[in-house]
């Protein structure tokens, strides 16, 4: 059976250890620690340039909720033109009304303005009000997957309504399993839910090479992935 494995990463660094771990597809993110927001023209160039790898970076303006206000979606209308204009396969974004329901006439918009390029509706998913009829709404829309942890924490406390889900939409959209996706339990929610595609960031930590660490600070780890942990995502799926 063919597995998708999306990595998320931080930074070139961790993008370029996702790609020799034989990530399928990277979600670009800057401050994953923050749920993700949209990372640099910089390191978006930088990476497309350098890596030959299905790339969707995040569109998100701020941490926090998904109500965003005029000011927020202009941003985001200009950073999804430059994903698309860079090369970029496609792009990961979300919105919510205040009711908890899709914000389906602007998601719609950034979906249109992304074309031919994907679109995956992030976890915002798992803070809307209804999630049936939210996913109705986002095929109608065009988005071409959903990232999702089934309203629960994690994946695997998820695993009952991302199973529902993957059920109610068929070959229609793709139903993405993310949030404490491990080698530990991958096989387990693959089984559980039917789900084809996975996301993970299985980001870890690596001492500094800093020579000098003032002893007024902390700074003595640096975000990582190891080229291991990804394939042995893929391992444990298919052993």
């Amino acid at each position: 059976m063919k597995y998708t494995i999306e990595i998320a990463t931080t930074d070139f660094n961790t993008t370029r250890s996702a790609v020799e771990g034989g990530a399928d597809r990277v979600e670009l993110c800057a401050a994953l620690s923050e749920g993700g927001i949209t990372p640099s023209y910089g390191l978006i160039i930088t990476c497309r340039e350098a890596f030959d790898i299905p790339l969707f970076p995040i569109i998100r303006p701020r941490a926090g909720d998904f109500l965003y206000n005029d000011d927020e979606f202009e941003q985001m209308k200009r950073d999804v033109f430059h994903c698309k204009e860079k090369g970029c396969e496609g792009v990961v974004l979300g919105m919510l009304m205040k009711d908890g329901s899709i914000d389906i006439e602007r998601t719609a918009k950034l979906v249109q303005l992304a074309q031919p390029r994907e679109v995956t509706f992030h976890r915002a998913f798992d803070r809307c009000r209804d999630p049936f009829e939210a996913l109705e709404q986002l095929i109608e829309i065009g988005c071409r997957r959903i990232l999702t942890s089934g309203q629960q924490p994690t994946a695997s406390g998820g695993v009952d309504l991302i199973a529902a889900l993957v059920r109610q939409a068929g070959d229609r959209i793709v139903i993405m399993p993310g949030s404490g996706v491990r080698k530990e339990n991958i096989k387990m929610i693959a089984g559980r839910t039917g789900a084809k595609e996975f996301h993970s960031s299985v980001k870890g930590q690596r001492p500094s090479e800093m020579d000098f660490i003032h002893p007024s600070f902390n700074e003595t780890m640096v975000t990582s992935i190891d080229p291991a942990e990804v394939k042995a995502l893929r391992n444990a799926l298919t052993s």
